[in-house]
């Protein structure tokens, strides 16, 4: 164990890559007022209705001198949908710095699984840590393991996890923001696979009837088509919040709730569609029910739009739950939210076999360390989508996402561990 031992876990505040914002405030109406809102909060923790993204950066060192890194980060909606309060990091600072550094030191950098799995299974005073926490630890032990070992953090993981890494980037799923048509522009240039999300989270966004998303959808085909690469075929991926539950109600597989979905399927032909979050109801078995009474009604109905779990499906049991129940046709693996690296990917591999999608998603409010590691993530399990982050630029995010994914297949290439050539990872991919 000479040089690979742990010998230090530090954390240091800082800063995330986007804000927290209080779910439940906006969905009741609290009006925006410039970038931020008017009125108070209502969810736990939250001092404003928006506030400043925050993030514990962690640092743990080796025996041999070596430091590496990984970012506790929290998702942008937190305290929401079933999810860890507001993750504030001069709270938590002490215990990484306290019980983690206890349980971690003097061990073998080089046993990645063991090493998380201890992480996952700590309590402190009796409570699991913080999901942010296991988190960016877990990065920082999947880039000690990596480094110890002289490999690539997603041959560890793959390895850890059994699983066959991706031979070539997985499609980055790209998110605009509030900005939802200037940056799917910057998408369709660059031609990113997967577009734009939208952020629709309003009635105001969808409109009273959902009109005014299916004139988005509308133009999102017009330009795509107009500013696309040669041979561009997006897909495409909106996220909703709940939003088409709002404004039409259950029971969500009735004929006009259908003609809904029939009406969004015809305005992004001839290119798919997946919705997200098309309704919130409260809790994760009432969503199951919700969503599987809508996917089937699509079926019947021949309306071939895929739905994305998203609410309520938050850890590794809730990712199994709603996989079993054949819910969603892609399941979100909400990286901050399932805790460890290690439990993303189990999560991800849990889908294989089955007809759900793993999409490797995360959030805008994560840092450029941590939206690196979920790229090694993504490649280890070969998932079938991985979100751009951080941030609500989409241009950094995806760079960032992009590019890490890039740089390990060449690696992995030089090191004779994929068939991908260096010649294969054109601009154009």
């Amino acid at each position: 164990m000479a040089g690979t031992e742990i010998t230090g876990v530090h954390a240091t505040p800082g800063y995330a890559g986007f804000f927290f914002d209080d779910q439940r405030a906006i969905k009741q109406g609290a009006r925006q007022d410039g970038f931020t809102y008017e009125g108070a909060p209502v969810t736990d923790g939250f001092e404003e209705i928006r506030q400043a993204g925050e993030s514990l950066v962690v640092d743990v060192e080796l025996a041999d001198g070596r430091v590496v890194r990984g970012d506790c980060a929290a998702v942008q909606y937190s305290g929401a949908g079933g999810r860890d309060p507001l993750f504030q990091p001069a709270e938590y600072a002490p215990v990484v710095e306290g019980p983690v550094a206890d349980e971690l030191e003097g061990r073998d950098a080089t046993e990645f699984l063991a090493n998380a799995d201890a992480l996952e299974e700590m309590a402190v005073e009796g409570d699991r840590l913080h999901t942010a926490i296991r988190y960016g630890v877990s990065q920082a032990l999947l880039g000690a393991a990596a480094e110890a070992a002289g490999t690539t953090k997603t041959d560890v993981l793959a390895d850890a996890l059994g699983a066959e890494p991706a031979t070539e980037p997985v499609p980055v799923f790209g998110q605009s923001g509030d900005d939802r048509y200037a940056n799917a522009e910057k998408m369709f240039v660059k031609g990113v696979p997967v577009l734009p999300h939208g952020l629709i989270n309003s009635v105001e966004k969808i409109g009273e009837n959902g009109g005014t998303l299916l004139e988005y959808v509308e133009w999102l085909v017009e330009r795509s088509e107009e500013l696309g690469p040669e041979g561009y075929e997006p897909r495409f991926h909106i996220d909703v919040y709940g939003m088409i539950g709002e404004i039409f109600g259950a029971p969500y597989d009735r004929e006009e709730v259908i003609d809904y979905f029939r009406a969004l399927e015809d305005a992004a032909a001839p290119y798919p569609l997946q919705i997200e979050g098309p309704m919130d109801v409260g809790g994760r078995a009432d969503q199951i029910a919700a969503m599987v009474e809508l996917r089937e009604g699509l079926a019947d109905a021949g309306v071939d739009v895929d739905l994305v779990a998203d609410e309520w499906c938050n850890t590794f049991d809730d990712v199994c739950a709603f996989v079993d129940a054949g819910a969603a046709d892609v399941v979100q693996v909400k990286t901050p939210d399932l805790g460890g690296v290690h439990r993303s990917g189990q999560a991800v591999r849990y889908c294989e076999g089955t007809d759900t999608r793993a999409y490797l998603g995360g959030t805008c409010n994560e840092t450029a360390t941590s939206a690196r590691a979920c790229a090694h993530v993504a490649l280890a399990t070969d998932a079938a989508q991985v979100l751009a982050k951080p941030g609500m630029g989409f241009d950094e995010g995806y760079m960032i996402v992009e590019n890490e994914m890039r740089r390990t297949l060449a690696r992995r290439a030089r090191a004779g561990r994929t068939d991908t050539t260096t010649d294969e990872l054109t601009a154009d991919d």
